[in-house]
């Protein structure tokens, strides 16, 4: 009820291109001829010098989206390939991954947050037609990305073991992994840089540009992983070390190829000689914005990990199942984390047009594709929640809660479409405390305890923690909504 109030509350006003209302702007839209769709997709693919502040919103979600969705994809890779051909190694080598891949986490939480509010600096001047501040915005984003990670890896790099030893890590997993623990923290500055540059991509509207990066680096990957780590053809026998050393070429070159792009005028921003310098108010904005978006993104982590240790009391096939469920979630919703930073990058620019009618309807509009599409994902978790959760368990006690965890979290999707849309939406305004503070709400206050109060005192097991998630999420979207129609991200200065 509360969905639909909102909904049909949304913005009246009417302009040539479409209706405010996101139902009203679907139905208005004119059916796209097969030759049309297959046009759209080549400019997404390809890219295009399409104004996303004019023309059909629609067409400009779809011009984002996918190549937008590609990437996440591609990024998710890096971790899936290196785990595939580490598995090999054996247990130790697994678990010195997943032991840094969690230091990482934390890495990732920073470079998000500075990621984010590029996105936002870049995509309010684009929409401004200012090209030389969204340069000098991006100088600042990379300037800013190599003093906090050359500081991160010089600590990570010198202190591998210890930090793995710190993680829990036995001493045969010290003895066999420190090598790669060493190189990837090491390489912190490569993630730093690959992060925010495509998120100054994104924020011009080059989101093609930025798949293309992921594509190359992945594609170094795979083919280096495998003759680094069994000593293939001329080069050496590393084992898991090459792993680190296979994926941190992979990243370097992608990294490189971005730069190649920024600063020779390949893409849709230009970094220019004069550009480079430094601009203390402008400095002062981004770390102003970066802040608040990497506790944003920190209080989700910690909330997750607080729900993981409430499910170990109840085994390791409750948590086996959990981690199982979550990655097949995680997987399914890159599209839906596409089209929520398709939306970002809509807002931003459109904001810098000083089209804020413009920029609210594009995000109610990619909130109901997305609506439809995780409504989509909803029917197949329950009907083959089973079958999907079998893939990676046979254990029946595994693909019972595995299963639950499924059905019950993915009952919450069709208000969280709305919910992960309005968060990208406030975050490309470059409000990231509003988001925060909602996170922090629903997440700490309001889905820990319920999820202690259900699971632990009311005694529903796993159950009430996947209730719990479910629940919350769908909190996080209605509030989400609520503080969104009330529009003072509209008037946010960045």
């Amino acid at each position: 009820m509360a969905l639909s109030g909102i909904l049909h509350r949304a913005p009246e006003r009417r302009e040539t291109l479409m209706s405010s209302s996101p139902q009203h702007a679907a139905r208005s839209a004119a059916p796209k001829t097969h030759g049309r769709i297959w046009h759209d997709l080549h400019d997404a693919l390809v890219g295009s010098h399409q104004d996303f502040t004019e023309g059909p919103i629609s067409r400009a979600i779809f011009l984002l989206a996918v190549p937008m969705i590609l990437e996440m994809a591609m990024e998710s890779l890096f971790g899936i390939v290196d785990v595939f051909f580490v598995a090999r190694l054996g247990t130790d080598s697994v678990a010195t991954v997943a032991l840094t891949e969690g230091m990482l986490t934390i890495i990732f939480g920073v470079a998000m947050g500075l990621s984010m509010a590029t996105t936002a600096m870049v995509a309010r001047r684009t929409g401004e037609k200012d090209p030389r501040g969204a340069a000098v915005a991006a100088v600042h984003s990379i300037a800013l990305g190599i003093l906090i990670s050359v500081a991160v890896a010089l600590v990570g790099g010198f202190n591998a073991p210890r930090l793995l030893k710190l993680m829990g890590a036995s001493p045969g997993v010290i003895h066999t992994g420190s090598g790669y623990t060493t190189i990837v923290l090491s390489c912190v500055s490569i993630i730093f840089m690959l992060f925010l540059i495509n998120g100054i991509f994104r924020g011009a509207g080059d989101a093609t540009m930025a798949m293309r990066t992921l594509w190359l680096a992945n594609l170094i990957n795979i083919v280096l992983d495998p003759c680094l780590i069994n000593g293939w053809g001329p080069f050496p026998k590393m084992g898991v070390v090459g792993a680190a050393v296979g994926t941190a070429i992979g990243r370097g070159t992608g990294v490189l190829f971005q730069l190649w792009v920024l600063f020779g005028s390949r893409g849709r921003i230009a970094v220019l000689r004069q550009d480079i310098q430094i601009h203390l108010d402008v400095l002062v904005r981004l770390v102003r914005v970066s802040v608040s978006g990497m506790l944003q993104f920190l209080v989700a982590t910690a909330s997750w990990l607080g729900l993981v240790r409430i499910i170990a009391e109840f085994g390791s096939a409750a948590l086996a199942g959990y981690t199982i469920a979550i990655r097949i979630i995680i997987f399914a919703i890159l599209p839906s984390w596409g089209m929520a930073n398709a939306a970002a990058t809509l807002v931003g620019q459109n904001l810098g047009a000083r089209k804020p009618e413009r920029a609210e309807r594009s995000v109610w509009l990619t909130g109901f594709y997305n609506m439809w599409f995780l409504l989509a994902v909803t029917i197949v978790f329950i009907v083959f929640a089973e079958k999907l959760i079998g893939i990676f368990a046979t254990d029946p006690e595994v693909l019972r809660h595995g299963t639950n965890c499924l059905r019950i979290v993915s009952y919450g999707y069709v208000f969280y479409a709305y919910g992960m849309v309005m968060v990208q939406a406030f975050n490309g305004a470059g409000d990231t405390v509003t988001p925060t503070l909602i996170n922090l709400f629903c997440y700490w206050l309001w889905q820990i305890p319920m999820a202690y109060t259900l699971a632990r005192t009311l005694q529903l097991g796993p159950k009430g923690v996947f209730t719990a998630i479910a629940i919350s999420e769908s909190t996080l979207a209605v509030v989400s909504m609520l503080v969104f129609r009330r529009g003072k991200w509209k008037q946010q200065k960045i």
